[in-house]
């Protein structure tokens, strides 16, 4: 009887030269998703030896697409992604126009026709969630301002492609005839689009107003079994389930589908827990991503084309980042920002790999044109880690070289400062809030029902705007700049309580609160029982870490600790 291996034999070899290579790759302080890349290609078909099969490790890495993604919405919420869309919307728009401009001008001096060289310029315009995620979780500013609008801006690229990925059809049929990819009976261009959206706009309705119910409430019932086993099954089972659903029914992709997924799931009670045990499985398969790229791969294209693919790679790590700066800076956010962001988009995947696919499909797009893309692919994704650990000696080298990146950073900021007329009640004895997420807006609630001020220090220069129309004190800036916390009157203030980001940021917050202010009570927020061990190393103040009741307990802590000592206000 004859057995058919394929499968296991696949993940056998993948997981086995993966662990090999991400081991010497960390050991050499490499890291580990090179030596993922590089498994992939040794038993990708361009190898001698084992020859994995591409159709499998491609629908493993799905797998892992949609764990990574489900696992970036149990993070991120609607609200979240909403508070940085001012600069998510329009920034990721430009920015996929300059780089499919800067792509079409490469491919118009190779001779490429127009069509050809518009999907080779998108191609290189969408950058890859997976890597991106992958990057903020290893350095730990996923939930940090920075890292919200990164993803903000990647979600808005991923929907900018499900909708490009409508015109590829049209395109062939424009450039090589009415034949081209049995294109000729097709609807119109503006039909197709509008029925996209349509699609999209209706899958997002019924996660929002059928999701938010049913999940959670079908969470809990399965939670309260009391098997394990069966929990874990339940989450998983539901953000494959919903990245098909969204895939197959609604034409949106697997990797949206996965994240509203995960967006939905976030408003239980059981989404830490959800989490938790689903991070075993994002891990084990988004190695196979990594993998199925390098499996992908045609090393002969740097053979014979070295120069095309070197200005392929120069448009995604230096073209695209240096446009996503400038536009970052336009909107005001600090350089720190505007280079994270920029490392971010630095880079191209899985949907650059799809738009390719469809493109050769239908004969707009050349086999060469896809190696070049899977090249550029591969080197920007190797390259990633290295562009994001030069962020910080960058910016200080900008500073000490240049004075207009010293101008950029003392440029006037009206909301990093409370304006002449604040109240009083503000400046002495109030409550100092650093961020002003899902934790924050409960404390500020808990503290408003007692009549306790607070001002609130935030990333997000949109809040903070928003906060202002509102009639509340708020400054913008990162809480680890001392002269943030001055600007919040930390010097005068009966408590400090930190909201949100992670213990370095918290280290760094305490260390200069204390030193402007020694007697300050300092309440934080961890996210793990680590972080609060960590924490509580350090000597800092009340550690909260109970995430299903975490908003509500650090709240009441903060008004519990303020008493009245006269009819004008409060003091701890």
């Amino acid at each position: 009887m004859e057995h058919n291996f394929t499968l296991i034999s696949t993940i056998a070899f993948g997981f086995g030269m993966a662990l090999i290579l991400g081991f010497i790759a960390e050991r050499l302080r490499i890291p580990a998703l090179v030596g993922y890349l590089l498994a992939g290609i040794i038993i990708g078909p361009s190898t001698p030896g084992f020859v994995g099969d591409q159709e499998i490790a491609k629908q493993l890495s799905e797998l892992g697409v949609i764990l990574l993604m489900f696992g970036v919405g149990l993070h991120l919420s609607l609200r979240d992604l909403l508070a940085v869309r001012r600069i998510a919307i329009p920034g990721a728009v430009a920015q996929m126009g300059f780089a499919t401009i800067l792509g079409m001008l490469l491919a118009e001096v190779w001779g490429w026709n127009n069509g050809q060289a518009f999907v080779f310029g998108l191609s290189l315009s969408c950058a890859s969630t997976v890597v991106l995620i992958k990057a903020l979780e290893a350095r730990g500013v996923l939930e940090t301002m920075n890292g919200r609008i990164a993803v903000g801006w990647l979600v808005v690229e991923d929907l900018a492609t499900v909708l490009a990925l409508v015109l590829v059809p049209p395109l062939a049929q424009l450039y090589l005839g009415s034949g081209a990819g049995d294109t000729g009976t097709q609807a119109p261009l503006w039909m197709m689009i509008g029925k996209t959206m349509l699609y999209v706009a209706a899958f997002i309705v019924l996660m929002l107003v059928a999701g938010r119910r049913l999940i959670p409430w079908l969470l809990w019932q399965v939670s309260r079994t009391g098997s394990r086993e069966l929990f874990t099954l339940a989450v998983i089972a539901i953000a494959i389930g919903i990245a098909y659903t969204a895939e197959v029914l609604f034409k949106a992709s697997f990797a949206l589908g996965a994240f509203f997924a995960g967006m939905v799931m976030r408003e239980s009670k059981l989404s830490h827990r959800a989490a938790d045990e689903s991070l075993p499985f994002r891990d084990a398969f988004s190695v196979l991503f990594f993998v199925s790229v390098g499996m992908l791969f045609e090393p002969k294209i740097l053979v014979d084309h070295p120069i095309m693919t070197l200005a392929v790679v120069g448009i995604i790590i230096l073209g695209k980042s240096l446009v996503a700066a400038l536009l970052v800076l336009a909107f005001r956010y600090p350089m720190n920002t505007a280079l994270t962001v920029s490392a971010s988009l630095a880079q191209i995947g899985e949907f650059s790999f799809i738009l390719a696919a469809v493109s050769v499909n239908v004969g707009l797009m050349t086999e060469e044109g896809r190696s070049l893309i899977l090249a550029g692919a591969l080197i920007s994704i190797a390259l990633n880690p290295v562009v994001f650990m030069a962020v910080d000696p960058l910016k200080r080298w900008l500073l000490t070289k240049f004075e207009f990146a010293r101008k950029l950073e003392r440029r006037e900021e009206p909301f990093a400062q409370l304006p002449m007329s604040t109240d009083r009640k503000y400046l002495e004895g109030q409550v100092v809030l650093v961020g002003y997420g899902r934790v924050g807006r409960r404390i500020a609630g808990a503290l408003e029902e007692r009549n306790i001020p607070y001002v609130v220090a935030e990333q997000n220069r949109e809040c903070v705007e928003d906060l202002r129309k509102q009639g509340k004190a708020a400054v913008y800036g990162d809480a680890t700049d001392p002269a943030v916390l001055i600007q919040a009157h930390i010097a005068s203030a009966a408590i400090l309580a930190v909201a949100t980001s992670s213990p370095v940021d918290v280290r760094q917050m305490a260390e200069a609160s204390r030193t402007l202010n020694p007697d300050i009570e300092i309440v934080v927020r961890s996210h793990n029982d680590e972080e609060s061990h960590l924490l509580r190393g350090e000597g800092i103040g009340v550690i909260f870490n109970n995430e299903e009741e975490l908003a509500k307990n650090m709240g009441n802590y903060v008004v519990e600790r303020f008493r009245p000592v006269n009819q004008n206000g409060y003091h701890a």
